[in-house]
């Protein structure tokens, strides 16, 4: 494949510490690399060092001549000046832009509520970086760097910009690296993992769950006091394998490995063990909302009388105790008043709410209003106000001992509260929250500025709380990872979701394809058949064709099997031949390649095969 750029021997330092020692790497037509690490760690600035905005201080960074390098920055760069649609498609002529499939497909997949010929200095946060977005994905580009892409947007939008990146550009051109902490779509769309970490980028073959596994395989072999961050990601492996429908983009014989690697993990929660505590702790009822409807004043301009919209109608649910919920809805169908019903912020226009009298709720809010008081305050003084000790599972900790498996050293324990990152913040937010003991817990979008390694830490507390749980957020992984079931807020009503995050994806595009495209925010609609609606990819296949894939498919299990087999044995050999007939080294060493470069073809036909089946 052709190089695109590179990075040699960088080195980058700041005033406190050493950013990248020694890093060098390459991206190549067709590299799909999705970007991992700490906050702070450097990964926006890796990006940076790529494109050529910030320069190493030894080292370099090589272009191949004429290559065009996109980014999208976590900072807002739009121009308030300009309506959306000068800063998308610039001057234009309209009958040119609306004629590529590919614009029409951005505008419709990222601003379908935007206003096309709004001010952008009227526009909200989120709404500013969908549109800054949609202007670099309209651009034609050989590298598309992207950090943070997956902020702002909702399930369906998240959805929309993987299959999107993946039919972006055609099979082994072009090339994709983006920061982000949603691993759903790390796993959709990349195909290598860089892990930023202590000065260096360490590179691993597959998206996250690839990523997971074979970081597994690396700390088993580490140093004692690499144990407790082995056993968590052991226990984020457990429920890749055992939870949602595998992740993994392996052959069955590396899935088999895998679940070898796990067979003595328990269970990610136990769940009868945390209904028990449950039910003991908040007694046998929790919130009742009973055929409730919620319906907000709004004012007529046009007949100056007052109308009222309903935001939700008839909605029918009995929260039981240690139920793990999470809540799925488009920006605006009523997440917030569902939550709202159910801590008494917002009251029902018909129906009633009914709470249990032991019933403690508490919020994990989008903002960090609740660290407002103590921002002159160090962390150890903070926490030494709230309790001395905490029950986890059948274990009783110290708020030290919280915060160290929250991710705190010593050192930031002295740190005042103003001067922490916002990954930082949110990880004390939330354990003061767990300190007040609530035994109802909501969160309210809680992966905002949290990397995935600190994520997995918060996911592994979450699993020994023993309370009710209601969490909504656009992070499909979370919402699989902690909650056991989903609903979703479809057109006021709540719908329960036996299939998950993947029913309700189903149930919006029929609600899309059933309803006629409007031209609300100015643009011209696509016309019928334009484009595939979002995620619906090729037809799947039937009948005969499709036990034709399903034998193929086993047949290069089996052969993989066989490969692999064969590779050990070959590595067994190298190991036991003496090692000064350099003749017979490189007659082995030969064939251990082509072993090797038999099973990369193989497992990418196994991969084409199994797209055509999941299609």
């Amino acid at each position: 494949m052709a190089h695109l750029l590179g990075a040699e021997r960088l080195h980058l330092e700041f005033p406190t510490r050493v950013v990248f020692d020694e890093v060098t790497l390459g991206i190549d037509e067709g590299d799909r690399i999705g970007v991992v690490g700490r906050n702070g760690d450097g990964k926006s600035t890796l990006l940076k060092l790529l494109d050529g905005r910030m320069t190493p201080d030894g080292g370099r960074v090589t272009h191949r001549r004429g290559i065009r390098i996109g980014t999208l920055d976590q900072a807002d760069v739009v121009d308030p000046g300009k309506t959306v649609a000068e800063f998308v498609v610039g001057g234009i002529e309209e009958h040119v832009w609306a004629g590529d499939a590919k614009v029409r497909d951005v505008i419709a997949g990222l601003l379908g509520d935007v206003p096309w010929h709004g001010q952008i200095a009227n526009l909200s946060g989120g709404q500013r970086r969908r549109v800054g977005l949609a202007s670099l994905l309209v651009g034609d580009w050989d590298v598309v760097l992207l950090d943070e892409p997956t902020n702002h947007l909702d399930v369906e939008g998240i959805a929309w910009l993987a299959g999107h990146l993946k039919r972006r550009w055609p099979a082994d051109s072009g090339a994709l690296v983006v920061v982000t902490h949603d691993r759903w779509f790390l796993d959709e769309v990349c195909t290598d993992t860089w892990e930023v970490h202590d000065g260096i980028v360490e590179p691993f073959e597959g998206g996250y769950a690839a990523y997971v596994l074979q970081r597994v395989e690396r700390d088993r072999s580490a140093a004692a006091s690499e144990a407790k961050r082995q056993n968590l990601m052991r226990k984020e492996l457990a429920w890749l394998r055992r939870g949602a429908p595998a992740r993994t983009s392996k052959p069955k014989f590396r899935i088999d490995a895998a679940n070898e690697l796990i067979a003595n993990e328990p269970p990610v929660r136990n769940k009868v063990e945390l209904d028990r505590l449950a039910v003991s702790r908040l007694g046998k009822d929790v919130v009742d909302l009973i055929d409730v409807t919620v319906e907000f004043p709004v004012a007529d301009a046009a007949a100056g009388a007052p109308e009222t919209r309903t935001v939700l109608r008839d909605i029918e649910w009995r929260i039981a105790p240690g139920e793990r919920t999470g809540i799925l809805g488009v920006n605006g169908a009523g997440k917030s008043t569902l939550l709202g019903l159910v801590t008494g912020a917002v009251q029902p226009t018909s129906g009633r709410v009914k709470r249990g009298k032991t019933v403690r709720i508490a919020t994990l809010s989008q903002e960090l209003n609740e660290l407002t008081e103590w921002a002159e305050q160090r962390v150890s003084a903070v926490v030494a106000e709230q309790r001395t000790s905490y029950q986890v599972g059948d274990k009783e900790m110290t708020p030290g001992q919280l915060l160290e498996r929250l991710g705190f050293t010593t050192a930031q324990l002295s740190t005042p509260v103003k001067n922490l990152s916002g990954g930082q913040k949110r990880r004390l937010q939330l354990l003061l929250i767990l300190l007040q003991e609530p035994n109802v817990l909501i969160l309210d979008e809680p992966t905002n500025d949290l990397d995935t390694d600190m994520l997995a830490a918060i996911e592994d507390l979450l699993d020994s709380w023993p309370g009710t749980l209601l969490v909504v957020s656009h992070d499909r992984y979370l919402i699989e990872r902690v909650t056991d079931r989903q609903f979703a807020i479809l057109d006021g009503h709540l719908r329960d979701l036996p299939r998950g995050v993947e029913q309700y994806l189903e149930l919006r595009r029929a609600t899309d394809a059933a309803t006629p495209t409007s031209s609300a925010t100015g643009a011209p609609a696509a016309p019928a058949g334009a484009s595939a609606p979002v995620g619906t990819g090729a037809a799947p296949l039937a009948g005969a064709d499709r036990r034709a894939a399903e034998k193929e498919l086993a047949a290069i299990d089996r052969k993989l099997e066989k490969l692999s087999a064969q590779i050990a044995e070959q590595h067994e050999k190298l190991a036991l031949h003496d090692q000064g007939d350099y003749v017979g080294l490189g007659a082995l060493g030969d064939v251990l390649r082509e072993l090797e470069a038999s099973v990369a073809d193989l497992e990418t036909r196994w991969l084409e095969v199994s797209e055509s089946l999941e299609s």
